[in-house]
């Protein structure tokens, strides 16, 4: 039985790996390497997030965005300069072949209780007993499809989790809901990748980012007032940020609400230019009926005032958005599922991560009703790895040998 089995290779779980490996305790972690930037979001697209706030946690604090780009010579700065995807995509395998060399490209089909921890049954047949397990699947399972849409075919509607390569929209006519990030840039790119774009949002109007101005010395009453942070400048984002064990004190309802509204729909500055003048936008419209049709969709939409509009289209993308939900960890037993204690369907954890069933762990997305708005992004992996690898390391039995420096030793996929 290992101490320790992780279930998702991106950025939270290659951090945690990363500190349990130097903490010496004895792990397996399976997935497919920073499988969601790699598949699920679409090429060409830029990170909301700053360069600065972009790192996996190593626990030296050595191998940044930073340190890759410029090995790589890759355009790079800690603010003002948009993090392409793709750099770091690639900047996440390099952290693994680096730091976690012993990542297994397998999938975890179900886990179930036993004594004295669980068990897990992988795609390949193989079952590993493991004394604590923890769960770090990202945005995975937990895409947000609006009910309008959900009785359609695939062939019509899709969240934007499915959409990688954009070049199947070209010279097709789409249609994207959303309000964030993911929805202007998704319409940006499609308008690029030649696809008839427009955007439907419920909000009446768009919100972009402001761009971080390298080198600009700001007043110290604006610095007092809105202090930068890896969420962004501000007192709110501040605290988020710099405080996350704090933030579980606050009343339930409370902190549920911070995190669904918190840093809310809004795009990057740098997909300002791409949407606005570009991409037809009809806003303060949600969509009341959806219609398959011979050629693609008929949606009917109603605004908060009863002006209705009508747009058919080929092809709509639900870029709607992630809700974390444990009962879509189909891989997890009933036992276990009924045994979580949830908040609005989030797992409730301890401060050390841990949920209602013992040795059970969740961090990233499924952690942030818990942690905050830190949690639902790469800048919260830092915390997450190292607390919870220090708490791991208090409970778990650690491995009989020591555990080699993967810089200087090839290292077997069984650890």
């Amino acid at each position: 039985m290992i101490d320790t089995a992780i279930i998702g290779a991106g950025p939270y779980g290659l951090s945690l790996a990363a500190h349990l490996r130097s903490r010496g305790i004895a792990f397996r972690i399976f997935g497919r390497p920073m499988d969601s930037w790699l598949n699920h979001m679409p090429k060409g697209m830029m990170l909301k997030s700053d360069g600065f706030a972009s790192n996996l946690s190593d626990p030296q604090g050595t191998f940044t965005l930073k340190r890759f780009c410029a090995d790589r010579g890759i355009e790079y700065a800690d603010a003002g300069t948009p993090v392409r995807l793709d750099a770091f995509a690639a900047y996440g395998l390099a952290f693994k072949e680096r730091l976690v060399p012993e990542v297994e490209n397998k999938l975890v089909e179900s886990i179930d209780r036993v004594a004295g921890g669980f068990i897990l049954r992988l795609d390949t047949g193989e079952t590993v007993a493991a004394r604590n397990v923890v769960l770090a699947v990202g945005i995975t399972h937990f895409e947000y499809l609006p009910s309008s849409l959900s009785h359609l075919p695939q062939e019509l509607a899709t969240h934007s989790f499915h959409h990688h390569d954009l070049d199947r929209f070209r010279n097709r006519d789409v249609t994207v809901l959303g309000a964030g990030s993911s929805a202007t840039d998704l319409a940006g790119l499609l308008h690029e990748n030649g696809a008839n774009v427009r955007l439907i949002a419920r909000r009446n109007s768009l919100l972009f980012h402001s761009r971080t101005e390298i080198g600009k010395r700001r007043p110290w009453w604006q610095q007092i007032r809105h202090p930068s942070s890896g969420l962004g400048p501000g007192i709110r984002s501040r605290f988020f940020s710099d405080a996350p064990q704090l933030f579980r004190y606050l009343p339930e309802r409370l902190r549920l609400h911070i995190v669904r509204t918190h840093l809310g729909p809004s795009g990057g500055w740098f997909a300002k230019d791409k949407v606005m003048g570009h991409v037809p936008l009809l806003l303060g419209y949600k969509v009341e009926r959806a219609l398959a049709m011979e050629r693609g969709v008929k949606l009917d939409l109603r605004a908060a005032d009863g002006a209705t509009q009508v747009v058919e289209t080929e092809h709509v993308i639900a870029a709607t958005g992630y809700k974390v939900d444990v009962d879509r960890f189909r891989f997890l037993s009933a036992d276990i599922r009924s045994a979580l204690r949830t908040a609005d369907r989030a797992p409730a954890l301890s401060s050390k991560f841990e949920s209602s069933v013992p040795g059970l762990y969740f961090i990233g997305l499924a952690s942030a009703s818990s942690f905050g708005p830190l949690l639902r992004f790469a800048y919260g992996a830092d915390f997450a790895a190292r607390h919870l690898s220090l708490a791991l390391a208090k409970s778990v039995k650690h491995a009989a040998a020591p555990v080699r420096s993967p810089s200087t030793a090839t290292l077997s996929s069984g650890q």
